[in-house]
């Protein structure tokens, strides 16, 4: 498929425009990914993996340190008072390497969970050894900081809250700066998963008081897999010399060694940062973090809109929608077979997502990536006629009763 590079929010993609199986796709012919991640990337990204670097040269060495400040630009803080960390490794290696680096011995972690990736930080927190206490909600439902406040006057012992900024299990959108508030006016540590937020929402670190941001190459900045970050507040962070539980997720080790020679302590993904750095030029080029939250939010009512028409129900309450991902019921229809609803998009070229919610049989639609509202639409087209062929008609049961009023939705940060 042809990719544009324009940001006029258009597409030359013609995937699945003649069919439902358009043929073997080729590399020049990538599928679309509506899915939090690995994403679809410009042309143009793809081209900068194709360079070899050595990871001792000084230009690869430069660019890592660009991309060190650029990344906590993004934060819209200054690099005098907080500092970028790369770790080897998808999202889940940065997020432990925070939870094995930064918590005390006597520590203990209060975690905010609704949802499958916030189960998961508890359970590297048990292997890892470390004190929790868990804050559990059901999946459709957002973190209250309230409840948060209650446990941090309860318990004296805690001295750091973590919460999942958007969970994807469902797309959910957690209160970020009311949370960081309640736990910064309890004089405690605040630690954010913005895996599919950070790039794709306007986020200032200082104030939503953030002491620990992590996030991964291949989300909202629209790069490819190989590394995470995490933008660290250094008031915070400098005090966490020695307490590392691990030798490669060793957070402050990381950041000592990037300062003193802008060097790894082992192997970097070099491709991965080469195509990382091209994708944070784009960024710019696009208009920052505010235009590309537009676009993603453009995408959203458009999929919202035309999921709507044929019938589609979302898990979420209309009021808890965001615009990262958008979960969808499976149609309660007796010829409807998620396998084959998928096999036959992914044959068109659309790869959708698995569900991951707990209580429901649900599907996933990203709305990031280099995608635009006519590839959204080219989705939709793609998933009426794969209804078509499947034999359901949602319009023509109780579903159609139950359609969201799209007029009164709009996407939430």
């Amino acid at each position: 498929m042809k990719r544009s590079n324009r940001f006029d929010g258009e597409s030359t993609n013609q995937v699945g425009a003649v069919g439902l199986k358009p043929g073997p796709i080729s590399p020049a012919h990538d599928k679309l990914l509506f899915t939090p991640g690995p994403l679809t990337t410009s042309q143009t990204v793809k081209q900068a993996l194709l360079r070899d670097y050595g990871s001792r040269d000084l230009q690869f060495v430069q660019m890592v340190r660009d991309i060190r400040r650029k990344l906590v630009e993004l934060g819209q803080v200054s690099t005098t008072d907080y500092t970028a960390v790369i770790m080897q490794g998808s999202g889940t290696f940065g997020l432990e390497a925070v939870v094995a680096s930064t918590i005390p011995r006597n520590g203990k972690l209060l975690i905010a969970v609704n949802g499958a990736y916030g189960r998961r930080i508890v359970k590297m927190t048990e292997i890892l050894g470390v004190d929790l206490v868990v804050l559990e909600y059901p999946e459709d439902q957002p973190v209250r900081p309230s409840d948060i406040a209650r446990l941090l006057a309860e318990d004296s012992r805690i001295t750091h809250v973590c919460m999942v900024h958007c969970e994807t299990t469902s797309g959910i959108v957690n209160p970020l700066q009311a949370a960081g508030e309640v736990v910064a006016a309890h004089g405690r540590v605040f630690f954010v998963d913005a895996m599919s937020s950070f790039g794709g929402m306007p986020i200032d670190l200082a104030e939503c008081q953030i002491d620990y941001l992590v996030s991964s190459a291949n989300k909202c900045i629209e790069g490819v897999p190989g590394f995470s970050f995490v933008l660290a507040k250094l008031s915070t962070f400098l005090k966490t010399k020695g307490w590392s539980r691990s030798l490669s997720l060793d957070l402050y080790g990381q950041y000592e060694a990037m300062e003193k020679d802008g060097q790894f302590r082992f192997t970097p993904p070099t491709s991965s940062l080469a195509a990382f750095y091209q994708a944070l030029l784009e960024l710019d080029a696009e208009g920052g973090v505010p235009a590309r939250t537009q676009r993603y939010q453009s995408n959203f009512t458009v999929l919202l809109e035309g999921m709507t028409r044929l019938g589609f129900r979302t898990y979420l309450a209309q009021e808890h929608l965001g615009h990262i991902i958008t979960t969808f019921h499976y149609p309660n229809h007796p010829h409807f077979d998620f396998d084959k609803f998928y096999r036959l998009l992914s044959e068109a070229g659309f790869l959708i997502y698995l569900g991951k919610v707990g209580q429901a049989d649900c599907f996933r639609v990203g709305n990031i990536g280099r995608l635009f509202p006519s590839d959204i639409n080219a989705l939709i087209g793609a998933i009426e006629r794969v209804l078509n062929e499947m034999g359901v008609d949602l319009l023509g049961d109780e579903s159609a009763s139950q359609l969201i009023d799209d007029k009164a939705v709009q996407p939430g940060l």
